[in-house]
Formats: structure tokens, sequence, C-alpha cells
């Protein structure tokens, strides 16, 4: 099940709301969020949901067993359990699979893979337990005293299967103590809204106009049906999962929970380092946090650090070797930044910086899209013709005045080019308080209703969330 999907819209969630807001005390709504947030992940693993309550508990028995034990040795051996538990689960579900055709490769033998189901969102909540338990650790934030709190934490279901990734200290107060306002309904039913538009109207589009373009052989695909499906794509990947996180974090402040942002307009980025700021925000904090500083690389640590940091990011997006490329990619051109500094990337123009940040990002989602090699070789080739494609054809003139449009939106959309007029508005008193209410609520209603009359249309919801693969 899947927030686009009309079962949820229109019968999990009213259900889910209803049942939630009839009840009056928070520790009741409590249970009502943690029977309907584990209902919402066995619609799609109904045998790993136990995997999810297990993991949950054993990391709550280990959290309490750290702050007891905080002053001798045992509260060190639980951080190392739970990080040994939480890690090797990520990596036996994740990874066994990848590791054994690697091996196969490298040396010739024949290990049967175990072809072991992953679960959805493992990797999402794993990283909240890892950060709950060493934040116990460090004595950030206190150990949970009631297991229904700390399951209800890692399994809410606007985020447990895609994220973003929550900080216990973020919700830590809302556990028990959160009233949810008029406010908050309203500015959570606005940002679900807009997360939804976002993926039907937005992201399947460009997600159908890429399979034109490549299809499926790279080869066939022109200079310029490359460059251009490349652009289509990254902006693809953006809308699709920035779209998600609007919709977790209006679902979870519909009901009291107040999530950070996930994405600040990448695209408006200066640099590779500034992009990274402001992608996938949860993630790239998590790393900075709990990897980026570890004292345990001596003199070498920045590079160290950094080959870490960005080797990991790669390999948490999947199990296969393109994804690691793209990590150490982004890591590299990032490595350059720092050593350049800040003064040269001051003195650069503008406009070259974004030329040159434009390239690197849309270049480095076309290593993130090929997951074979061959394919990934086959691309570069294709940038710059040395497959043998022309550079345009008449086919790819037609694919592209088709979906023009819908590639015109989403780079208008990428950027912040509506908040700045409102807030022009509001500066020069054209928009009042009330008629800016009446304006959000009317494009509420028009977002919500195309949204629904193009997830009927089936021609256009056969795009998956891309990150239910993470």
């Amino acid at each position: 099940m899947f927030f686009s999907d009309l079962i949820f819209l229109y019968l999990f969630l009213p259900v889910c709301l209803a049942a939630y807001f009839f009840t009056k005390k928070t520790r009741y709504r409590n249970f009502v969020l943690i029977g309907f947030s584990l209902f919402f992940y066995s619609w799609g693993e109904p045998v790993r949901v136990v995997l999810l309550i297990l993991s949950s508990f054993i990391n709550f028995v280990l959290a309490r067993s750290i702050e007891l034990n905080k002053k001798n040795k045992l509260g060190k051996a639980s951080l190392i359990v739970a990080l040994v538990y939480n890690i090797g689960m990520l990596c036996v579900f994740k990874y066994t699979d990848f590791v054994i055709n690697n091996i196969n490769g490298i040396f010739g033998s024949g290990i049967s893979t175990l072809d072991i189901a992953f679960p959805i969102g493992i990797s999402f909540y794993t990283f909240q337990a890892l950060s709950y338990i060493i934040d116990v650790y460090w004595e950030k934030v206190n150990a949970q005293r009631k297991f229904s709190n700390l399951l209800m934490y890692i399994s809410l279901f606007p985020n447990v299967t895609m994220g973003p990734i929550v900080r216990y200290e973020t919700v830590e107060n809302n556990l028990e103590n959160r009233k949810t306002t008029v406010s908050d309904i309203s500015e959570g039913l606005t940002r679900l809204i807009i997360g939804l538009a976002k993926k039907v109207i937005i992201a399947n589009n460009l997600y159908a106009f890429v399979g034109i373009i490549f299809g499926t052989d790279i080869t066939k695909a022109t200079v310029a049906g490359t460059w251009i499906g490349l652009v289509a794509y990254s902006l693809n990947v953006y809308f699709d999962f920035s779209g998600y996180s609007d919709m977790a974090i209006g679902l979870a402040r519909i009901f009291g929970f107040h999530y950070n942002e996930n994405f600040n307009y990448p695209f408006m980025c200066r640099t590779i380092g500034e992009f990274w700021q402001r992608w996938h925000i949860s993630l790239g904090s998590f790393f900075k946090d709990y990897l980026l500083y570890l004292p345990i690389f001596g003199k070498r640590r920045q590079y160290a650090s950094l080959f870490l940091v960005w080797f990991t990011t790669g390999l948490w997006h999947g199990a296969s070797w393109n994804y690691v490329i793209w990590g150490l990619y982004f890591g590299a051109f990032i490595l350059i930044e720092t050593k350049l500094g800040k003064k040269r990337i001051r003195e650069t123009p503008t406009w070259l910086m974004h030329i040159y940040n434009k390239l690197v990002i849309i270049i480095g989602f076309g290593i993130f899209k090929f997951t074979n090699i061959n394919d990934l070789g086959n691309f570069f080739k294709n940038l710059v013709g040395l497959n043998g494609n022309i550079l345009i054809n008449d086919h790819t003139i037609t694919d592209i005045k088709s979906f023009l449009y819908i590639i015109l939106i989403a780079v208008f959309f990428s950027f912040p080019i509506l908040p700045w007029i409102k807030d022009i508005l509001e500066k020069r008193s054209y928009l009042t308080r009330s008629a800016g209410q009446f304006f959000a609520m009317g494009s509420n209603v028009v977002l919500l209703a195309v949204t629904t009359i193009l997830v009927i249309d089936t021609s256009l919801t056969d795009a998956p969330f891309l990150y239910t693969v993470f």
C-alpha cells in the first residue's frame, strides 16, 4: 500500500483519522497509531512485520541496558550488541546475495544465492533504531521506558517504509505529550496533497518519458535524447522522493508529530556540497553525525571519513556497484571543493558554478539509474555519441514535444518560485491572511481532484515510488 493508492487515500486514511480523533487520551491514541501502522506495514509485508516488532523490542531492551549500565562494561557491551544486531540484520537481508554474486564472479565459485526477500523500509527503520541507540549511549536522549512508545517511533506508518529517517529527539516529546491543533491538520493536509501532486502529476509523467527515451536498450537512444532523458530522470527522482517526504511530513503533522524537512530545493545549490545539504537531509545528517567524525582514522581522518561516508551512502541505496560508484563520485567532487576552499569558490562566477554543479548532478543521476555496469558504460558512450548513435531523430523530437510541458513544469517547481511570489504578495499586502487561506483551500481541492483522476487512470499508476527498493 502506497500513499498514492486510492485504498490508502479513501479508505485506510479516513478510517485511521476517525479512530484516532474519536479516541481522546494520548495513551490510547498511541495504540490506535501502532495498530494502524502495523496493519499498513503488514499490507505489503505480512510476515516481515514480525521482524519490525522484534527489531523494536531488541532495541528497546538494549537501550535500557545501555542507560542502566552506562558506568560499567555491560553498557558498552550492550551498545556493541545493538550495533552488530542492527547492522548485521541490514547486511543479511540487503547484501548477502550481492556478496555471494561477487565472490562467484571473482573466484568462479558456484555458491548458490539465498534469494532472501528484502523487507520494505528496513534501511530506514534500522537507521532510526541505530540513531536512537547511539544517542542513548551518548546521553543525548533518555532510553524509552515504554515499549509501546518505542514501537510507535520505529513503526509509525508515515515514514516506516520510505523515510525520512526521524531522530528520536525530534519526536521524543510528541510520544506522550502532543496536541493536534486545527493548524496542524490544515498544514498537514496541505503538505500531503502537495506531495501527492508531486508524485502523481509530475514524477509519474517524467517516469513515463524516461522509460520511452531509454527503453530496454540504452544504445538505441540518441545523444540529445540521452541528455534530455537524464535531466528528466534527475527531476523524476527529486519529485518522486520529495513528494513522498512531503506526504510523510504532512501525515505526521496531522497526528501532532513535527518532522524535520528532508529536502530544501536542492537544485538551488551553488556547489555539490550544498546540494547534499539540501538533498535527503535526514540521511546526510545521519552520516555526518555518526560517521564523519569517527576518531579512529588518525591523521588522515578527512580522507578516510569522506571515503567511508560516501561509500556507505552509495551502498545504503542498494546492493549494486553503480550505487557505490555514485556515492564515491559525489564524494570526490566534495573533496575537490573542500580542497579548493570557500574563497576560490566564491570568486568563481555564479553562472559557471551553476553549469558545473548541474552537469555533475545530472550525470551522477545517470550513474544512479543504470544498475547494470554494461548499461552504465553505454550510457557514458551515449553522452558523447560513441555508440554510433545520431544527435537526434524524429522519434526523439516527437517524444520531447509530447512531454515538454511536464519537463518545464518540473523545472519551474524545482525552484522556490511560488514561495517567493507568496512572500512578495504578503509583504505588499496584496494577499490578506483570509484570502491566502481561501486560495490554499481551493488549490488543495483542485490538486486532490486532479491527482485522484490520474490515480484512477492506471496508465500513470504503474510508476512505483523509487525509494521502495532502498
